[in-house]
C-alpha cells in the first residue's frame, strides 16, 4: 500500500504542478488578448491598492454582509491557503508514517492553528453545502441564487475540499496516536475523539491507514489542480487565484465599488477625441477581444455564486438579464474563441479576417465557429448576449455592490450598448424619441427652454436667477441645480417648490440657472450615446464655469476665491455633476438637497413642529444610495418630523430595490415580466403605510405611478401619498417656531460635498 501510494501520489504532484504552471501561462496570454487601458489608471497606489486586497480577503467586507456564509467561506478560504503545508506533511508521512515537519512540525502555536483551521474549514464547506441545497430546495428554480450556474463543478470543488478536511483532521489523529498522546491536550482539542477511537488498533494498521489518508489528501488536491489545470474556465475554482488581481485592478484603489462615474470611451487604451476621433478608433464593444483585459479578468473571475443575481431587479421581475449569467456568457465565449483569437485570428474595421488561412490551420474549428458568433444577437442569430439582456440593465449597481471579486458589470454593459446605439443604431425605439429631445432642446421631453423657470411663478418668493437677478453664483450660497425633471414634470415640481421654499424659510442664499441649461445627460451616456453626453456636458461645464467665474482664482493656490457649491434634488444630476463632469473639466462642490436639509435642522435654521401622522417607509434611490452613499440624511429628515413612524422595507439601504428608472429604462416601455416599479411598491405596500417617500424624481413618477394604478385596481388604499422627503418636511416646518430655539440651536458642520 505505501509503495503504491507514494507512486500514485508522485505522478500525480507531477502532472499537477507541470499543468497548473502551464494553466497560469495559458490565462495570462488570454487576459492579454483585451484592449489596453489608460496609463496609470490600474496601477495606482500600488501600496493602498496591496492594503485594499488584505483587508477584502482577510476581512471578508462583501462575503461578511451574508451572515453564516460569510464566516462559513472566509474559514474554507483562509484554510485553503494557510493550511499548505499540511500537502508537504502528507508527502512526508507516505515515507514515514510518523514523520513531522522540520522544527515547527510538534511546536504546539502550530499544531493549535492546524486543528483549528483544519476543523473550521471542514465545518465550514459542510455549511456552504448545506446552504446550497437549502437555497436550491427552498428558492427553486430562477429564485435561487445558484439558479443557471455550474452545479456539477460546485459538487466537486466542494467534495474535494470537504475530502482534504477530513484527512487533515484523520492525519493529526493518526499523529496523535503515533506521538503517543494519551490524554487531552491543546494541540490535540478536536482531534483526539478519533485519537480514542483508534488506539486500540495496531502499529502496522495505523502506519497503513496514514499511508492511505496521506495518499487520499494527495491525490484529491493534485485531481483539483489537474482538472482545474484543464479546464481554465472553472471560475468557482479559478475565482480562489483570480479575485487577488482581479481586486489589486480594481478601478478604485482605495476599495470603493466601480459605481458612480462612468468611465470615459477609450480605443486602444486612450480616451476617444470626439471632436476629432481617429481612423481606427473603436466605438464600444463589439467583439469580446475590444473589452479591455481587466474586462476579460472580470469574466474569469466569476464564482458563479449568484449575489448579483439574487439582488438584480430585472432577474427578480421575470426579464433575462442575469449579472451573473451575463458575466459567464462572456467568460465562456471568450475562453472558447482564445485559440482563434491567440493564433492571430480577428476581424478588421471592414469586417475581414486579419490572419491568413495559415496562421489559422492549426485553430480547432469549434474556435473558428466561435469567433463568428454576435457578441449581441438573438437566439435565432446565435448571439452571445440577447439584445433583452443588454437592455434590461437598470445600472442600479446591486450587482457590482453585490459581487466579492469587485467584478465591473455596469461598465462592461454600458460597453457593450455604445457599440449598439453608436455604429448600429440599435436599441428600444422609445429611446429614440427622448434621445432627439435631447438634440433638439436640451430636456427628455422637448419642452422650450423657457418653461425650466415656469415653476418660479408658483411661489410667494423671489426665485434668483442667474444672469438676471446675480451676476454671477459669487453672491449665492449654492447654485440649485433643479434638472429637467423638477423643472418640468409635474409631479417632481412639487419637490422643486418644496426645497426652494425650504431654502427661503431658513434664510440660504440660493440661485438658478435661467434655462439655458441642459440634461446632465446621465440618460443618453447610460443608454450608450456617449457623443451626446460629451456634448451636453462641456456645455453644461462652460456654462457654469461662467456662473461660478472661472477666471475668478486665488494667484497663490489657482483655486476659485469663492467655492463651487451646487444642491441638486435628482441624484442622477448630482452623481453627474459631482463625479462625472470632473472629466469635462468642471470641479465643483456637489450636495444633494436631503444632505442640505438634514444640516439646516442640525442648525436649527429648519424646526419641523407640526405633526404629520402615520406610517413612512423610505425607498433609497439607486443613485443616492448605492451610487454615492447617502443613506443617512433622508432618514435623519423623516425622524426630525413629529409623528412619522417609520418602518424600512425588507430590500432598503446597500440591498435596496431598483424603481426601474435608471440606466435610461426611464424612456423604455416594460414589455417583459413583471413592472420593476410595481415589485417594489408590492413591497411598500406590504407594511400598509400610509406614506411611501422618497428622494429622487425618477423614483418619485415611478412609485406614483404603480401606487396610482394599484389604488385604481383596489390593491392600495386611497390614502396612501407617494412624496419627496422634501415635502415632508415642509408640511411640518410650516407653523411659525419660536425664534429663541433657532438662536439657542448649536452650530452643525456643513454637509460634507462630493467632490
Amino acid at each position: 500500500m505505501q509503495l503504491a501510494a507514494i507512486i500514485v501520489s508522485l505522478v500525480l504532484i507531477a502532472v499537477g504542478v507541470a499543468l497548473f504552471g502551464r494553466a497560469i501561462w495559458q490565462i495570462y496570454r488570454f487576459v492579454r488578448l483585451g484592449q489596453p487601458v489608460p496609463a496609470g489608471t490600474r496601477t495606482d497606489e500600488p501600496v493602498q491598492r496591496t492594503v485594499t486586497v488584505v483587508k477584502e480577503f482577510l476581512g471578508h467586507t462583501r462575503m461578511n454582509r451574508w451572515g453564516i456564509v460569510g464566516v462559513a467561506h472566509w474559514f474554507v478560504a483562509v484554510g485553503f491557503f494557510s493550511l499548505l503545508l499540511t500537502i508537504v506533511n502528507a508527502v512526508g508521512q507516505l515515507f514515514q508514517a510518523d514523520w513531522l515537519i522540520p522544527i515547527i512540525g510538534d511546536w504546539l502555536p502550530y499544531e493549535i492553528f492546524v486543528e483549528f483551521l483544519g476543523l473550521m474549514t471542514t465545518l465550514g464547506i459542510l455549511t456552504l453545502i448545506t446552504v446550497r441545497q437549502l437555497s436550491k430546495a427552498d428558492k427553486p428554480g430562477r429564485k435561487s441564487r445558484f439558479a443557471g450556474s455550474n452545479t456539477g463543478q460546485a459538487y466537486f470543488v466542494e467534495t474535494i475540499i470537504l475530502i482534504v478536511g477530513v484527512c487533515i483532521m484523520t492525519l493529526r489523529a493518526l499523529e496523535g496516536v503515533q506521538h503517543h498522546v494519551d490524554s487531552y491536550e491543546p494541540g490535540f482539542f478536536a482531534s483526539y475523539p478519533l485519537i480514542l477511537a483508534l488506539k486500540g488498533l495496531s502499529l502496522t494498521a495505523i502506519q497503513n491507514i496514514t499511508y492511505a489518508v496521506a495518499g487520499l489528501k494527495i491525490a484529491a488536491s493534485f485531481i483539483w489542480m489537474i482538472t482545474v489545470s484543464l479546464k481554465t474556465d472553472m471560475g468557482v475554482a479559478w475565482h480562489r487565484f483570480l479575485g487577488f488581481p482581479n481586486i489589486w485592478f480594481k478601478r478604485e484603489a482605495d476599495g470603493d465599488v466601480a459605481l458612480g462615474a462612468l468611465q470615459p470611451m477609450t480605443s486602444g487604451g486612450k480616451p476617444i477625441d470626439f471632436e476629432e476621433p481617429g481612423d481606427d478608433d473603436v466605438y464600444g464593444v463589439s467583439q469580446i477581444e475590444h473589452f479591455s483585459w481587466k474586462g476579460i479578468l472580470d469574466f474569469s473571475t466569476c464564482t458563479e455564486c449568484g449575489r448579483c443575481q439574487s439582488q438584480c431587479p430585472a432577474w427578480n421581475t421575470g426579464k433575462p438579464l442575469s449579472p451573473k449569467l451575463l458575466i459567464m456568457s462572456l467568460r465562456d465565449h471568450a475562453h472558447a474563441k482564445a485559440p482563434y483569437l491567440l493564433a492571430g485570428g480577428g476581424k478588421d474595421m471592414e469586417g475581414n479576417e486579419k490572419a491568413t488561412p495559415e496562421q489559422l490551420k492549426d485553430v480547432p474549428a469549434s474556435a473558428i465557429a466561435e469567433a463568428e458568433r454576435p457578441l449581441i444577437g438573438t437566439v435565432e442569430e446565435n448571439g452571445v448576449i440577447d439584445p433583452d439582456v443588454l437592455w434590461s440593465c437598470t445600472t442600479c449597481g446591486a450587482c457590482v455592490e453585490q459581487c466579492p471579486v469587485d467584478i465591473e458589470h455596469i461598465d462592461h454593459i454600458v460597453d457593450m450598448r455604445r457599440y449598439q446605439v453608436m455604429i448600429e443604431s440599435a436599441f428600444p425605439s422609445e429611446a429614440g424619441t427622448m434621445l432627439k429631445n435631447l438634440e433638439k432642446k436640451g430636456n427628455p421631453w422637448g419642452l422650450a427652454k423657457k418653461q425650466r423657470v415656469e415653476w418660479t411663478k408658483e411661489v410667494d418668493f423671489e426665485v434668483p436667477i442667474v444672469g438676471k437677478d446675480v451676476e454671477d453664483l459669487s453672491e449665492v450660497d449654492y447654485l440649485y441645480w433643479v434638472g429637467c425633471a423638477g423643472a418640468l414634470e409635474d409631479r417632481a415640481k412639487k419637490t422643486t417648490k418644496a426645497f426652494a421654499e425650504l431654502l427661503h424659510m431658513a434664510g440660504v442664499k440660493f440661485a438658478i440657472m435661467g434655462g439655458d441649461e441642459k440634461c446632465t445627460g446621465d440618460s443618453p451616456r447610460r443608454l450608450g450615446n456617449e457623443p451626446l453626453f460629451q456634448q451636453l456636458g462641456q456645455e453644461n461645464v462652460a456654462m457654469l464655469n461662467m456662473a461660478f467665474g472661472e477666471d475668478d482664482e486665488d494667484p497663490e493656490t489657482k483655486k476659485p476665491k469663492s467655492s463651487k457649491k451646487i444642491v441638486a434634488t435628482c441624484p442622477h444630476c448630482f452623481n453627474t455633476i459631482a463625479n462625472e463632469y470632473p472629466q469635462l473639466g468642471g470641479e465643483y462642490e456637489v450636495i444633494h438637497h436631503t444632505q442640505l436639509l438634514q444640516h439646516l435642522i442640525d442648525e436649527g435654521k429648519l424646526i419641523p413642529v407640526t405633526p404629520v401622522e402615520g406610517l413612512i417607509t423610505y425607498h433609497d434611490p439607486c443613485y443616492l444610495g448605492r451610487h454615492n452613499k447617502v443613506y443617512t440624511p433622508p432618514r435623519e429628515i423623516m425622524s426630525a418630523v413629529p409623528g412619522l413612524r417609520q418602518q424600512e422595507m425588507h430590500r432598503h439601504k446597500e440591498r435596496g430595490f431598483c424603481c426601474g428608472a435608471g440606466g435610461a429604462r426611464m424612456w423604455m416601455e416594460e414589455r417583459i415580466g413583471k413592472r420593476i416599479n410595481n415589485e417594489r411598491v408590492d413591497e411598500a405596500l406590504s407594511l400598509n403605510p400610509d406614506i411611501v417617500s422618497t428622494a429622487c424624481p425618477f423614483c418619485l413618477v415611478m412609485l406614483t405611478d404603480s401606487v396610482n394604478g394599484k389604488k385604481n385596481d383596489g390593491q392600495a388604499k386611497e390614502s396612501v401619498q407617494v412624496v419627496d422627503v422634501a415635502q415632508l418636511l415642509l408640511d411640518s416646518v410650516k407653523t411659525p417656531a419660536d425664534p429663541a430655539a433657532s438662536e439657542d440651536a448649536e452650530s452643525a458642520p456643513e454637509p460634507e460635498p462630493v467632490k
